[in-house]
């Protein structure tokens, strides 16, 4: 594969049904119109860019741009992922960006994690890079003024759906108050009922909430000092290895094997420990 079709590979978002793969697009489409110059192409090798395992039961693909050097943007990071596993077909989708030290603002993050037609977790939040206790008017900018606690609630009311909570409490402890992490299980509504429910509920929601990120956090200023900034590049790089160490490091090696999931860390590493 070149590097074009890898690149429409990521995008073809080819095992979502159709209207998560059309907000998934909406969303990388949105955020490259709005940030288009200040993101690099694509620099992963190949056979990062679309992995598989030995048997072709697991496939990925990933894609991460770098903001240029006068950018508030660290990176968007896009990728999906594809198992059949004895239980049944593993999707995941995930679409995450960071801001570098120049602001303390917090990052986006969208993830479908789906096993069912009928059922899936979602994961949407503006994580925080700051002590929201030590610093309420952080608190106050991106999750008050901005009403995000309104979209979590918009789809709590859903009957479909229900809060979730992940095992991992360092994980939880790394969402904002405002996240939305739910489980949606339409039972007996069928995917039907999941396709009206990522149209009607959790498409506007996400649009919503990727707009106040791009409005709030990207293109905000916000005053930092040089010991401000080396503290903020010091969490940064810790919750980054963690994130490896319990997303990726774990859960990688049993789809894929060890020799394409120590590709792929390595590859992220270059990013995240930077």
């Amino acid at each position: 594969m070149d590097s074009h079709n890898i690149r429409s590979g990521f995008m073809d978002f080819p095992y979502l049904s159709t209207p998560q793969k059309n907000l998934m697009v909406n969303l990388v489409s949105k955020i490259e119109a709005r940030l288009g110059s200040q993101l690099l192409p694509s620099s992963l090798p190949q056979d990062v860019q679309y992995f598989e395992n030995e048997s072709g039961s697991s496939q990925g693909t990933l894609d991460i741009r770098s903001g240029t050097q006068d950018s508030t943007v660290d990176f968007m990071l896009g990728s999906w992922i594809h198992s059949e596993l004895p239980s049944g077909a593993l999707n995941i989708s995930t679409l995450t960006a960071y801001l570098n030290n120049t602001t303390d603002a917090p990052r986006f993050l969208l993830e479908f994690i789906q096993n069912s037609p009928t059922s899936l977790i979602l994961i949407l939040d503006l994580p925080p890079r700051k002590d929201l206790i030590l610093y309420q008017d952080y608190l106050t900018t991106f999750y008050i003024d901005t009403q995000l606690d309104r979209l979590r609630q918009q789809l709590e009311k859903i009957p479909e759906t229900r809060p979730y909570f992940s095992s991992s409490l360092y994980i939880r402890s790394a969402l904002s108050p405002a996240a939305v992490s739910v489980l949606i299980d339409c039972g007996t509504g069928g995917p039907d009922r999941m396709d009206e429910i990522i149209l009607g509920d959790v498409g506007p929601v996400a649009k919503e909430m990727l707009d106040v990120w791009l409005d709030k956090c990207v293109c905000g200023t916000r005053d930092m000092d040089e010991q401000e900034k080396n503290a903020l590049k010091e969490r940064d790089s810790l919750v980054n290895k963690k994130t490896l160490e319990i997303d990726l490091a774990s859960g990688l090696p049993r789809l894929f094997g060890p020799d394409v999931a120590n590709r792929v860390i390595e590859a992220i590493q270059k990013y995240f420990l930077a």
